[in-house]
């Protein structure tokens, strides 16, 4: 697992860095799920990385899943490993989501080599998606998790956003460069 601080001004490149040596050396460009919702500011890390990746890449062989438009919620998770193994075979997934984690841990941005657990922040038992995850603690654990829902900054959220997406889109240019056939459509 790797860590960087929303303040840290390398984030992103350390991001990106992160994710290339957990990705198979394969060339195909890993698919994402963006978790989330944009009903709480708290929750709406995902899509607003889904909105940032899809503006950013919409002319490349790249497929981003949950946005603020169409997200994907709790309500959608149970069925999407499902969906992007049919659709995607032998593509790695990445899936980001908000998550909550102790005091001195809020504003870390976490990249782990394992399937993201969504909604445990909040008791939930959902199908854990992805092969690796990006999670950004936005909040401190409580037990009533208040904070996720009403406390939590949107400066901070965008900012974190801002970081993941940057991280993903140089993984995906240096991957579509390295793919001649998966250049821009």
């Amino acid at each position: 697992m790797f860590s960087f601080n929303l303040y840290n001004s390398l984030a992103p490149d350390g991001i990106y860095i992160a994710l290339k040596r957990m990705l198979p050396s394969d060339c195909l460009p890993p698919v994402v799920l963006c978790v989330g919702s944009d009903l709480s500011v708290g929750d709406s890390l995902g899509p607003i990385v889904g909105s940032i990746l899809k503006r950013e890449l919409h002319n490349h062989n790249v497929f981003v899943y949950g946005t603020l438009a169409k997200p994907i919620t709790a309500h959608e998770v149970n069925y999407m490993q499902k969906f992007l193994k049919c659709a995607h075979p032998g593509r790695t997934v990445i899936a980001i989501d908000a998550a909550v984690g102790s005091a001195g841990d809020v504003g870390l941005i976490k990249v782990c080599s394992s399937p993201l657990n969504p909604g445990s922040g909040a008791n939930k038992k959902l199908t854990k998606v992805g092969d690796v995850s990006v999670m950004g603690i936005v909040a401190e654990k409580s037990v009533m998790n208040y904070s996720l829902f009403s406390g939590t900054r949107l400066n901070m959220v965008v900012k974190m956003a801002d970081m993941i997406s940057s991280g993903i889109i140089q993984l995906m240019c240096e991957c579509l460069t390295d793919c001649p056939g998966m250049q821009s459509m």
